[in-house]
C-alpha cells in the first residue's frame, strides 16, 4: 500500500507548521505502508493543483492531508469538507476568498473515504486525545480536503482520502499562556497510528463518536 502525507508550510505569522515538522518525522515505511511526503503551500488553489500532480504522479492507494488547527486540544480526523472557501486571514500569497465555491461541478459536500472513527481508536489507545471533528473550517485545510477528495471522485479511482488537524506544539504557545499545544513527538505517533489503521481496515468501525457542537 502506498499513501500520499502531505503537510501545509508555516501560515499566519508563524515560524514553524506542527503539521509539516511532524510528517517530516514520520517513518517511511508504517505498518507496511509505503508513505510517500509531500510539502503543500498555504495557498488557495495552488494546494489542490500541488496535490492532484502527485497524485497523478505518484498513483497512491490512499491520501492523507495534515493542517494545523490552532487552539484544538487533540488530534482531530475530519469527518466532511464542505464546498466553500471563505477565509478569516490571508493565504501565504494574499489571497483571502469570501464566500466562494471551491468547485462549480461540484457537490456540496465530501465525506472523507477513510476509517475515521478507526483513525480515532488507534490515536486513543496511545493514551493520546483524539475525536471525530465535523468542521475542517473555511481556511486552506478545508479547501484541500475537498479538492483532494473532488479530484479522486472525477478520476474515478480507488483511492481514498482525508485530512487531520493537530494541535500546536509547545514552542508556538509560548506567548499564549491558555492555549493548549501537544509534544511533536506525540503528534508524530498519531499520525503513525492513523496510518495503521488506513491500512488495517478497509470499511470503519462503529464507534460513538457523534458530537453536540
Amino acid at each position: 500500500m502506498r499513501l500520499l502525507l502531505t503537510a501545509f508550510d508555516p501560515f499566519g505569522g508563524e515560524a514553524v507548521n506542527p503539521a509539516l515538522e511532524a510528517v517530516k518525522m514520520v517513518r517511511p515505511v508504517v505498518s507496511s505502508v509505503e508513505v510517500v511526503k509531500l510539502e503543500v503551500p498555504t495557498v488557495f488553489g495552488k494546494a489542490i493543483q500541488r496535490v492532484a500532480e502527485a497524485i497523478a504522479e505518484i498513483r497512491p492507494d490512499a491520501v492523507l492531508c495534515i493542517g494545523q488547527a490552532g487552539g484544538r486540544f487533540d488530534i482531530s480526523v475530519e469527518r466532511v469538507a464542505i464546498n466553500i472557501d471563505d477565509a478569516r486571514i490571508a493565504d501565504n500569497e494574499g489571497n483571502q476568498p469570501i464566500d466562494r465555491r471551491i468547485a462549480d461541478d461540484g457537490p456540496p459536500a465530501y465525506f472523507s473515504t477513510l476509517p475515521i472513527k478507526a483513525m480515532v481508536d488507534a490515536i486513543r489507545k496511545l493514551g493520546l486525545p483524539g475525536s471525530v471533528s465535523n468542521t475542517a473550517g473555511t481556511f486552506v485545510c478545508n479547501h484541500l480536503m475537498y479538492g483532494v477528495l473532488h479530484t479522486i471522485a472525477n478520476q474515478k479511482r480507488p483511492i481514498r482520502g482525508g485530512f487531520i488537524h493537530v494541535p500546536f506544539i509547545p514552542s508556538q504557545v509560548v506567548a499564549r499562556p491558555n492555549a493548549p499545544s501537544m509534544a511533536l513527538a506525540d503528534i508524530v505517533r498519531a499520525l503513525e497510528a492513523a496510518i495503521g489503521a488506513i491500512a488495517a481496515y478497509d470499511t470503519d468501525v462503529r464507534l460513538a463518536g457523534g458530537k453536540d457542537f
